[in-house]
């Protein structure tokens, strides 16, 4: 289990993360989401023991990352995939870490194995894709079976059959009760991977839930309305943070509330309803509505042709 609590770091007058607390439990893999700036690296490098916190603490299991007797064996993390001398193969490269350890050579065979890595365990990691170098990394993460897993961004140049592996392996992972902490900008890939959400903006906690409940909780989703009374029932609906658009006479898209709200204003006000369908927000709409607000360079698409 991963446990962050008042987590706060700043950089001279730049305040990067800002009394950030929860909790990453065994058995689910938890997406850590946030939009660029965020704080999401510069928070898994506090819970690694790679930046001090200026505030707040960060504990593994029941310890701190630098307090593991075998860090190895209790934490596999990948943040920087390419952090690999060269000039070593990736046999070697996972040989020498598996030494600080006294991890056997089996283990190391076994994960260049479950990376699909085998077959180019003597080649020179100058010589690696960017998917095979995640693979290295992933591998190196494995390389202890740790009961915990940190992975940033591990789809990274994978390709399909790639991104489809790791998608089976954080699963199995979980599965087995281990903890596994994920981050990434997919969200499409993040809906059918990740069981709970962690999400930040501007280094601030913006949501700990669950991926359904915070997709049905969003008010990015919209409700279809078919009606004879339209403007009597967008009349009534007229609130801040709702949007009613017509998309033909009596059809009416509702933005900003939900259907139950929708049915016992019709009611209350004798409005007959031949159709109230919701439309659930994906994640990736969910996620923007809730960070909008959130986004440290916001782009400006009108006009990006002209």
């Amino acid at each position: 289990m991963i446990t962050a609590q008042d987590l706060t770091k700043r950089y001279g007058d730049r305040t990067v993360v800002t009394d950030l607390s929860f909790t990453v439990r065994p058995g689910t893999v938890t997406g850590f989401l946030g939009p660029n700036g965020a704080g999401k690296s510069t928070t898994m490098r506090m819970i690694l023991g790679l930046d001090a916190p200026t505030r707040g603490h960060a504990t593994i299991g029941d310890r701190s990352y630098a307090a593991h007797p075998a860090p190895l064996t209790e934490v596999g993390a990948l943040l920087e995939a390419r952090s690999v001398h060269p000039g070593r193969t990736a046999f070697h490269h996972l040989r020498a870490l598996a030494h600080t350890h006294g991890i056997p050579k089996s283990r190391v065979e076994h994960v260049l194995g479950l990376t699909g890595l085998t077959e180019v365990a003597d080649r020179r990691v100058k010589g690696y894709s960017l998917g095979m170098g995640q693979r290295l990394g992933i591998a190196a993460a494995l390389l202890g079976d740790p009961a915990t897993v940190i992975l940033d961004e591990p789809v990274n140049g994978l390709d399909p059959e790639g991104v489809l592996w790791i998608r089976t392996l954080l699963k199995s992972l979980a599965a087995e009760g281990r903890t596994v902490l994920v981050s990434s900008h997919l969200m499409s890939e993040t809906a059918l991977t990740a069981d709970h959400l962690v999400i930040i903006g501007r280094g601030r906690l913006l949501a700990d839930t669950t991926v359904t409940d915070f997709v049905r909780r969003s008010g990015a989703g919209t409700v279809k309305v078919v009606t004879p009374q339209a403007a009597d029932l967008v009349r009534h609906l007229t609130a801040p943070g709702v949007t009613v658009t017509a998309e033909g006479p009596g059809h009416l898209t509702v933005h900003g509330t939900d259907a139950e709200h929708i049915g016992r204003t019709a009611a209350a006000h004798g409005i007959p309803l031949f159709e109230l369908t919701p439309s659930t927000a994906s994640l990736e709409e969910a996620f923007m509505d809730l960070t909008h607000d959130a986004v440290e360079y916001p782009a400006a698409l009108e006009g990006a042709a002209a």
